[in-house]
């Protein structure tokens, strides 16, 4: 009875934290014509509600691709369908054709914030809680304090109740399929997976891993008898799914083209705005985009991608386990912000769920990474105004951390899972003794230098031949941390040599 009374309290003060901020401004306020994300949302539920399903994703006179052109798969569309019918009932201007452009009203703000905290009820937040209280091997408290920390994580609560996205339903969808795959409920986990998928299609940074982790169970059971029904059982599953979802666009062939032309366009660039990885930092000394012909630059950030995923991949495919499966999440999720081409800065939140789910694994590492991928979103979230709310869900976030698992006393090999890793290194370096003293002096260094470059970025004012000086600086100096943190959670992966029998797993 007091883990559930615990367990409330912890999910209440999320809520509060996220109404909160919720309170204070939105991409886009009051800057026309194109305003922003907010604007974006609401223009999806005129579009949907307004016009015939075959209209949503083509250009026309009622439906300017160039203004906010519905660019999500499907289940992004009916989620805005029914947003917008609700919408109708309270007030018709909300979601009138043409005339509801750049609509804005505190009573339209409430409405739209209200959507984004009915969809992290209903599908995010349940998730989380489910998750942690079936996390074995550690104690209940542990278990709330896991469950706290993850819906008090500064990023995605910054995102979709600052900025405004509905981020927690294609993450939620998500964790509904980690839950199932690693309950063997693997039937289920692929629907919920392909709820994300089809909800939004960066959740393609997580697919290698879920397809690797149910191939080897395929494997483990024989491709000649009970794991050869599996496999056809998941990719029944998996078609069904799609062609649910798909089914009113499959009617024409140029209707599923035009769809997949909106959800994948190439031709936007390598990457856009200031985005901490590879190809944006790598920009500020060499002009990628104007050297490589445009093609090369898909294969190359093709290659880089693939090659920096794929040991990961093997591993999880020939030695499946819930451990690995969860860093190989990680893994694979953050080489695709890295390498793969056209990255949004938010798109660092794809990477960060599969980290808050290894948050009782190795809170160190984890927190630093939480704290890392929440700074490298600063000029977005200045640009929207979100300065105070992103200073006080930070400190929230590593005060609850800190207390909670006690971080500073977590930085043995062990507890690094670096062990080993050490030892192998050791057997040709005998002093390779001091990996934990590096990372602790690293962290501090860390910290000091976000602290310093925030500090800049919002009292100082960049040299007018360099205006973008301080968001390019967030950029490169998050990008370095990324790529440490790329090679640290591969070396947990390869070095695991027990693979998952002796882990915090989910029973």
């Amino acid at each position: 009875m007091e883990k559930w009374y615990l367990m409330t309290a912890a999910v209440l003060l999320g809520l509060t934290v996220r109404w909160t901020v919720s309170l204070n401004s939105y991409s886009g306020a009051g800057k026309p014509p194109m305003f922003g994300d907010y604007e974006a949302q609401r223009h999806w539920q005129e579009i949907t509600y307004n016009l015939p399903i075959k209209q949503w994703y083509f250009n026309s006179s009622d439906n300017n691709l160039q203004y906010w052109g519905l660019d999500y798969p499907p289940l992004t569309a009916y989620h805005s369908f029914l947003c917008a019918y609700v919408a109708k009932f309270i007030n018709p201007d909300w979601i009138a054709l043409h005339t509801s452009r750049g609509y804005e009203s505190q009573a339209h703000k409430l409405f739209m914030r209200a959507t984004v905290l009915i969809a992290d009820l209903l599908i995010y937040i349940p998730a989380v809680v489910l998750y942690c209280c079936c996390l074995k091997e550690i104690s209940t408290k542990k278990k709330i304090a896991s469950a706290l920390c993850i819906l008090l994580y500064p990023g995605l609560i910054l995102i979709d109740y600052g900025h405004f996205q509905y981020n927690s339903v294609s993450l939620g969808f998500a964790l509904w399929g980690v839950l199932g795959v690693s309950y063997d409920w693997d039937l289920l986990g692929s629907l919920a997976f392909c709820l994300a998928i089809n909800y939004k299609q960066m959740e393609l940074y997580h697919s290698l891993p879920f397809f690797c982790f149910l191939l080897g169970k395929c494997f483990k059971k024989g491709l000649k008898g009970k794991g050869l029904v599996l496999l056809i059982k998941l990719a029944c599953t998996v078609v069904a799914s799609f062609i649910l979802c798909w089914l009113p666009f499959f009617t024409e062939r140029e209707q599923t083209l035009q769809v997949l032309r909106r959800l994948f366009p190439v031709d936007r660039g390598l990457f856009e705005d200031k985005v901490a990885n590879i190809w944006c930092s790598v920009s500020v000394f060499l002009k990628i985009r104007d050297i490589l012909p445009h093609h090369i630059q898909i294969m190359t950030s093709f290659c880089f991608t693939f090659l920096s995923l794929l040991p990961a991949c093997i591993k999880l495919t020939l030695h499946p386990s819930p451990k690995g499966f969860r860093f190989t999440l990680v893994s694979c999720a953050l080489s695709f912000f890295l390498f793969s081409f056209q990255v949004h800065e938010k798109s660092i939140l794809l990477v960060s769920l599969p980290v808050c789910l290894v948050l009782s694994e190795i809170p160190f590492m984890s927190t630093w990474f939480l704290l890392v991928s929440t700074f490298s979103m600063l000029p977005l979230l200045l640009k929207d105004e979100l300065l105070m709310p992103s200073v006080v869900t930070v400190m929230a976030f590593f005060i609850a951390c800190a207390t909670s698992f006690s971080i500073f006393g977590k930085t043995s090999e062990e507890e690094l899972q670096l062990k080993c890793f050490s030892t192998s290194v050791r057997k040709y370096f005998t002093c390779f003794t001091f990996l934990p003293r590096i990372i602790q002096h690293l962290f501090l260094t860390s910290v000091v230098t976000m602290i310093l470059l925030t500090m800049m970025t919002v009292t100082l004012d960049p040299p007018q031949k360099l205006p973008d000086l301080f968001s390019v600086l967030v950029c490169f100096v998050s990008c370095l941390h990324f790529l440490f943190f790329l090679v640290y959670f591969n070396i947990i992966i390869m070095w695991d040599s027990k693979n998952g029998r002796s882990q915090k797993k989910i029973n």
